[in-house]
């Protein structure tokens, strides 16, 4: 009889060739749907590469929330410090070339989410009243530079098609399996990984077990910063350029990445969570690619079937989860 170890990894390969067999066979369902429908090829090439491309920069938000919601906090604010750090992406990088692409994107969105975490450490108010507070001020401080004469110009200014190389394939995607690596690393085999599931956990207990947790608090600041820092450098390449958002709608902007976390809460006993979220931005990507085609409206409908996406991978994925948010 084989032993306990390769039973698993007999199961493990059956999981993995199964769940192969399901995306292939979804991936042909969409094809004939929005071929029969619209006459649209879901297949070919140029709209896959367009899917690949969208989907990259919301993946590094879902790590992001990977850390945050591990620990048991939350930070509306994500949104506006999007705005504001591809803001510097467009200018930085209009300025100095990719470089300053990359500097301004990662600098605002890892000094902002930093702050945050300072915030959230030390004033003992819930990080989720917070967010929202900050998320104001951050939105506040974009609708300034955008209408201030001395910075008008720069901020509606889109960012040079030379510099957006890395929302395109296959740089995009080349930084998308960098940042899987690194980030599943950190997850799962470091000592500040583990604090942080830890302190998500029980704080008390993981106070007892000596951990720091306040130091433990700075890195998930640290860490999400650096990911909303490249999903910002993402954003701004893919987009080329970015709307002031006011009036807390900058939330709008993580709800595609809480969707993508959402779903792959639902299949983590299975797969790590961190290698779950960009198979399932691809996954949620295409739906939309989908809707698109078969012409239901985005900004409304579409809208409309993510927020009930939120709602029931929600449901779903916090059936077992014990506790309140922070």
């Amino acid at each position: 009889m084989p032993a306990n170890g390769e039973t698993r990894k007999m199961k493990n390969w059956v999981f993995w060739l199964i769940f192969a067999g399901v995306i292939v066979a979804a991936l042909v369902l969409f094809q004939l749907i929005a071929y029969l429908v619209s006459g649209n090829n879901f297949l070919e090439w140029s709209n896959l590469k367009g899917i690949i491309s969208r989907s990259a920069y919301p993946c590094f938000i879902a790590w992001g929330f990977c850390f945050l919601f591990a620990c048991g906090y939350t930070d509306m604010s994500i949104g506006g410090v999007v705005v504001l750090g591809s803001f510097a992406s467009c200018i930085l990088g209009n300025w100095f070339g990719l470089p300053g692409v990359i500097i301004g994107g990662l600098a605002v969105g890892l000094l902002l989410i930093f702050i945050n975490f300072l915030i959230f450490t030390y004033s003992g108010i819930p990080s989720w009243i917070a967010g929202i507070s900050l998320a104001m001020i951050y939105e506040a401080i974009a609708f300034l530079l955008k209408i201030s004469k001395g910075t008008k110009a720069l901020i509606s200014t889109s960012l040079a098609k030379e510099y957006r190389v890395l929302g395109q394939l296959p740089w995009c995607l080349i930084l998308l399996l960098i940042g899987l690596v690194i980030v599943y690393f950190i997850y799962n085999r470091t000592t500040v990984g583990l604090n942080i599931r830890a302190l998500g956990g029980n704080k008390d207990v993981a106070e007892k077990l000596g951990i720091n947790t306040k130091k433990t608090l700075l890195f998930v600041g640290l860490i999400a910063g650096i990911l909303v820092g490249v999903s910002c450098v993402l954003q701004q390449s893919y987009a080329g350029q970015t709307t002031v958002k006011t009036g807390l709608t900058s939330i709008n902007m993580i709800f595609q990445p809480l969707a993508i976390y959402l779903l792959a809460q639902i299949i983590r006993e299975r797969i790590n969570i961190v290698v779950c979220v960009p198979i399932c931005a691809f996954i949620l990507y295409s739906i939309f690619n989908l809707l698109t085609m078969l012409g239901v409206p985005s900004g409304t409908l579409q809208e409309a079937f993510l927020g009930a996406f939120i709602v029931i991978f929600g449901i779903i994925g916090s059936r077992k989860v014990k506790g309140v948010v922070k």
